[in-house]
């Protein structure tokens, strides 16, 4: 759940601005569809008992429902300003602390009211859910939420689409964002200057400027002033108490996974429901026109192109701000990431990471892997497919995808070719 939920003041006049909901009607479903992502699963299995969830130390069921989920501490990354439903209870001095997998974003808040989860749901994209405690004897309860989160998490910083977002503004000392000032939707593509405003950043960057860390009253000279509180910054328990966190750190590393995965999730989501409505429009003109069932039209075939289009150009990284620098960050994730990750038969994997120059070696998304890769609509798929296909063996050689060079293409076509079951057959045809 990347930085994202307004005040809880404004969820009324959310309620109300969502009631007509775009999408909550055939073929999507979104508010009445059964959810299958992990969280949902957790939750038929804490309440059928399968799942006993048990409090610990003053986080609570935090670090219970992160092994659960198969999340890990060393993604932990902190927020200080207040841009979560609980505004009342971060700040500077209590940042919300986020933890993540490749598909599940999970929320806490000292003494918060609720753990807050987000999850990317192969059908449905990013699903909403809170867990509270029970009555005394009771499990926790897990609740899916849908039109108050959706006030921040359906707008075009999430692709029009049911999503996840990381989002950087100048933060005032008391955690107040300056939305005056503006802000900045942070991805792979963002340079690092815009990056990280109101997070805490841990790690060494070679003297790469970001707007992490920084406390400011908006006004560019007091951004300079404090802008050394911006460099490279090793232990946080200067500025606040790290004892009720799992984790000391909010790792650089993870935040630039973090932000590569947000909008790689939404973009996965565009396209999964833009090929469901194309393939539902398709379906009622055949039944208009009388024509045979399955028919797809020149027009309507168009429609998946931009789609899988998109995906293809986010997944290698083709827009992806250079660094100027080394990166390192200060906890395990940059290991335990890359430990998670299937690897060729020459023990090369996509997550593995560079650091130097950009993020990963060989510069392919791993959500490829992705259950909600795998669920895209098979004209979509096809086309993703396709598309990677041509740029992987040399046949799209367009300005577009200029960056990947021959020797990174083809690497990224090996390991594919070695990891990712369910590849069209043609791949695997001499060139």
């Amino acid at each position: 759940m990347a930085q994202g939920f307004m005040a809880a003041g404004l969820v009324v006049t959310a309620i109300s601005a969502r009631a007509d909901l775009p999408y909550d009607r055939e073929p999507i479903n979104y508010l009445s569809a059964q959810a299958h992502d992990p969280v949902a699963e957790l939750k038929t299995l804490v309440e059928s008992k399968k799942v006993v969830l048990e409090k610990e130390g003053p986080q609570g069921y935090l670090r219970a429902v992160l092994k659960a989920l198969d999340v890990p501490v060393s993604s932990q990354v902190l927020v200080f300003s207040k841009t979560s439903f609980q505004p009342s209870r971060i700040s500077p001095k209590t940042p919300r602390a986020i933890y993540f997998n490749d598909d599940v974003y999970v929320g806490y808040v000292q003494h918060g009211e609720a753990i807050e989860f987000s999850a990317s749901d192969p059908q449905l994209g990013g699903v909403f859910y809170t867990l509270t405690d029970a009555e005394e004897g009771a499990e926790p309860a897990i609740e899916r939420r849908t039109h108050d989160c959706l006030l921040c998490h359906l707008s075009g910083r999430t692709e029009e689409v049911p999503g996840h977002q990381v989002r950087s503004m100048k933060t005032e000392p008391s955690g107040r964002p300056v939305f005056s000032a503006g802000s900045f939707a942070s991805t792979h593509d963002s340079p690092l200057g815009e990056r990280w405003g109101g997070w805490y950043v841990t790690g060494k960057l070679s003297g790469q400027a970001h707007m992490g860390n920084l406390l400011t009253r908006g006004d560019e000279a007091d951004v300079r002033k404090n802008a050394k509180a911006a460099s490279d910054v090793l232990d946080l328990s200067s500025r606040l108490d790290l004892k009720p966190y799992l984790s000391p750190h909010s790792d650089v590393v993870a935040l630039l996974v973090l932000e590569h995965q947000v909008k790689m999730h939404n973009l996965l989501t565009v396209a999964n429901y833009q090929g469901k409505l194309a393939l539902q429009y398709a379906k009622d003109m055949n039944r208009a026109f009388g024509e045979p069932e399955g028919t797809i039209s020149e027009g309507t075939a168009r429609r998946f192109d931009g789609p899988a289009e998109a995906i293809v150009r986010y997944m290698l990284f083709t827009e992806e701000a250079p660094l100027s620098g080394a990166i390192e960050g200060t906890s395990t994730f940059a290991a335990d990431f890359t430990s998670r990750g299937p690897r060729d038969d020459r023990g090369r994997s996509l997550r593995d990471f560079d650091l130097n120059t950009r993020m990963f070696k060989y510069p392919c998304s791993y959500l490829i892997y992705s259950k909600a890769f795998d669920a895209l609509p098979t004209p979509i798929k096809d086309r993703t497919y396709r598309r990677l296909w041509e740029v992987l063996t040399g046949r799209d050689r367009s300005k577009a995808f200029a960056r990947r060079t021959a020797e990174e293409r083809r690497a990224i076509l090996e390991i594919l070719l070695a990891t990712k079951p369910g590849l069209p057959d043609y791949w695997r045809e001499p060139g």
